[in-house]
């Protein structure tokens, strides 16, 4: 198998953005999954060139990266990185030329580094995650499976983001701070105190609607 062939699995808006992050650091994109109605169809320059239960038939030729966004829901992702073990395909870590990821770092399989993200060291990413454009992620800080740390976001040293969370665009999360599963931060807020329990955060200092 070539070790830079990839296909794609999911072809909506995230997926155009992860193309130029693939292209950039010299992935050889051989086409996108997605679902039946879009077979045949392109996203910039690849073609769609089959559904998910397709999967199967490129395990043996490319790497796999789930392409489809994440903000209020991880199940889609989590049930197309399921299907993609059960066929003993294997996932990529993806990061763009102009991100900047410590060699001192762990980025899991199945993860997105995107333009301009920094990843610092000593930081330990899980599978699946999408660390997206200008996300900072400092030192010492271990983020979850199936997180999503959006864009502008801002995550200080020794901090710790459980799976499944999604940190929204230009939030704050203050040095030492501990965020649970299932979270979903709004967009510019700051985390200065610890979060216990799964909810919707939003506001400065970030408090809980639900």
């Amino acid at each position: 198998m070539n070790d830079r062939k990839l296909i794609l699995v999911g072809g909506g808006g995230h997926c155009k953005s992860v193309i130029d992050v693939a292209e950039s650091s010299g992935w050889t994109i051989l086409g996108i999954l997605d679902v039946v109605e879009n077979v045949g169809k392109k996203v910039l320059d690849y073609t769609v060139i089959g559904t998910d239960d397709q999967i199967p038939e490129f395990v043996d030729t490319a790497y796999f990266l789930v392409t489809v966004g994440q903000i209020k829901n991880t199940g889609l992702r989590i049930k197309l990185h399921e299907k993609i073990g059960l066929a003993n395909g294997k996932l990529a870590t993806v990061i763009a030329s102009d991100a900047h990821v410590s060699k001192h770092s762990n980025v899991d399989k199945g993860t997105v580094v995107m333009h301009k993200a920094v990843v610092n060291a000593g930081v330990k990413i899980g599978e699946g995650c999408i660390i997206n454009t200008f996300a900072n992620i400092e030192h010492d800080v271990e983020i979850g499976n199936y997180c999503h740390i959006s864009t502008g976001a801002m995550v200080n040293g020794d901090c710790m983001v459980g799976s499944e969370t999604f940190v929204g665009s230009g939030v704050v999360v203050a040095n030492g701070v501990s965020i649970a599963e299932c979270c979903t931060i709004a967009a510019g807020s700051v985390v200065r105190k610890k979060i216990l329990v799964s909810g919707i955060y939003a506001g400065n200092p970030a408090i809980r609607y639900k």
